[in-house]
């Protein structure tokens, strides 16, 4: 006989329902434990779900943000660089032109070397000079610039030496005399100097 049997024959009903009542209760603390500890459980399930879930979507926001970064920056050099193109297309849009034009102005300067003896002709040799000064002005309204190069140093960005001579005037890596003339556009050189320099 166990101790409850034993209680429930030496005690009255009273104290069976109080019993009855102590046991519903323990049982009660007992179901409660039970569902705190799953409820407990489970909340440190979703804690834990949560929190990688939460480090996954960080993971990946700070990717995105990285591309959008990149992205940017590509934009920021691209924008620039177009800039830049469109600034030199700009800036140097004539030179082919010019380039063409260089010939024709050394022609010109042959013609008006020599002048013509003839009376007659010299009306016409001041025509000549009159459009030469004309178009040497529209190219220098475009940038165009002749080079100073007799009594420079030799500079081979600027100068192209054909000749090396000896010279009493200029001391050595002198450029003594331009054979043919050369030009700079705006800031770039269109055609070095053809050039003797002393040695």
């Amino acid at each position: 006989m166990n101790k409850e049997q034993s209680f429930q024959e030496n005690n009255n009903p009273e104290d069976q329902d109080m019993m009855n009542d102590i046991q519903a209760e323990d049982n009660n603390v007992a179901e409660e434990t039970v569902e705190n500890a799953d409820s407990t459980t489970t909340f440190a399930a979703e804690e834990v779900v949560s929190r990688a879930e939460l480090e996954r979507v960080q993971a990946h926001a700070d990717d995105q943000t990285q591309r959008l970064l990149r992205a940017q920056a590509d934009f920021d050099n691209f924008r620039r660089r177009t800039q830049k193109e469109k600034e030199e297309l700009a800036k140097y849009a004539s030179a082919q032109l010019i380039t063409e034009l260089i010939p024709v102005i050394d022609n010109f300067e042959r013609a008006m070397a020599t002048k013509p003896e003839n009376p007659e002709l010299e009306s016409f040799s001041k025509g000549v000079d009159m459009i030469f000064r004309q178009l040497s002005d529209v190219l220098k309204n475009t940038g165009l610039t002749p080079m100073e190069a007799v009594g420079q140093p030799f500079n081979p960005e600027f100068h192209q030496a054909v000749m090396q001579v000896e010279s009493d005037e200029y001391e050595e890596g002198i450029v003594v005399e331009e054979l043919q003339k050369g030009y700079v556009l705006k800031d770039k050189v269109i055609r070095p100097a053809m050039v003797k320099v002393s040695g």
